[in-house]
């Protein structure tokens, strides 16, 4: 039987990824021959609120498909919960623990709100009665609505569903991408709530958002990306504290 000699910087990188809940290191990757992460590191620890913020084009919707899966990565690697995920499907993260809200074509119009929830809750098995009771405490209206097609929803609703139904697969870490985009201000503000509250129950949050400033105010760590490479990491109040993160990335 042979053995395989462990490297000494690789069980220090597999330390310091265990020490994380999601640990996604030094991701590179893109499409076809480009790449367009660089080194790219994500952490976020267990009931954190994490938020990548920068530039358009600057990589943030290609980081969260790398981490779940959707764009295999040339180098580096995501573990979560100290297990090595990075040569799995979307679908098997998924069973995995991580949830994915797209930012768009995030439901299904013709269906009811109560059948997208069905839907996420599909690599299930028993009764989902008591996680649709919480997806509606959660999000009160969809209740309201719940028989209604999630097409007729206003965007702010179909957010809400998105969310919901990516909780139904009742996730340890939840991935949102531009959560807020096209909604109202006071729509924002509240499904920012509604995120605090997904956290404090003990799910990770990764999100990208272009609402710079008011992601960072509920961020517990915030990672600015610029051309695919971190060019800033600290916790949401220091990001909005710095003077040089202010005046290039948050309209001074």
């Amino acid at each position: 039987m042979s053995v395989t000699a462990t490297t000494p910087a690789e069980t220090a990188a597999a330390a310091a990824d265990a020490a994380h809940f999601l640990s996604a290191t030094a991701m590179r990757g893109g499409y076809g021959k480009a790449d367009i992460l660089h080194g790219c590191t994500l952490n976020v620890d267990k009931g954190q609120i994490a938020v990548i913020v920068g530039p358009n084009g600057a990589g943030k919707s290609t980081a969260m498909k790398a981490v779940f899966g959707m764009l295999p990565l040339r180098e580096g690697r995501v573990t979560l919960d100290g297990e090595d995920i990075t040569g799995l499907s979307p679908q098997d993260r998924v069973r995995k623990g991580m949830g994915f809200v797209p930012q768009v074509h995030n439901v299904f119009p013709s269906m009811t709100v109560e059948e997208n929830l069905e839907m996420g809750a599909f690599i299930r098995t028993g009764d989902i009665a008591a996680t649709m009771e919480q997806v509606y405490e959660l999000f009160p209206i969809l209740r309201t609505k719940r028989r209604q097609p999630a097409g007729e929803l206003s965007g702010g609703q179909r957010q809400q569903v998105a969310v919901g139904r990516a909780l139904m697969t009742r996730p340890r870490l939840l991935m949102l991408d531009e959560p807020t985009a096209g909604v109202s201000p006071i729509v924002m503000d509240e499904l920012f709530d509604r995120i605090i509250e997904i956290a404090r129950s003990g799910i990770s949050i990764l999100m990208v958002e272009q609402n710079a400033r008011q992601a960072l105010e509920i961020a517990d760590i915030g990672y600015v990306l610029v051309q695919g490479t971190n060019r800033y990491t600290d916790t949401g109040a220091a990001l909005m504290a710095d003077p040089e993160v202010r005046r290039t990335f948050l309209g001074g």
